[in-house]
């Protein structure tokens, strides 16, 4: 992947992630079923926020691992 499509999904799940901690942090409406599990979709946004700064480390020439 190079650099553009990085950046852009790191703001993508970024911007996911702050939508879906809103979500969650929403006070309930009595007798309304929530639709969408907002947790397991932050967490995976923020996996994948997490693992596209470690790809940018990578393109700038950093070493992650041995």
């Amino acid at each position: 992947m190079t650099l553009p499509v990085t950046l852009t999904i790191l703001a993508l799940s970024v911007a996911a992630a702050g939508v879906l901690a809103w979500l969650e942090r929403r006070p309930p409406d009595p007798g309304r079923v929530r639709y969408l599990p907002t947790t397991p979709f932050l967490f995976a946004s923020i996996l994948i926020a997490i693992l596209m700064i470690v790809h940018l480390v990578t393109l700038g020439g950093g070493q992650t691992g041995r």
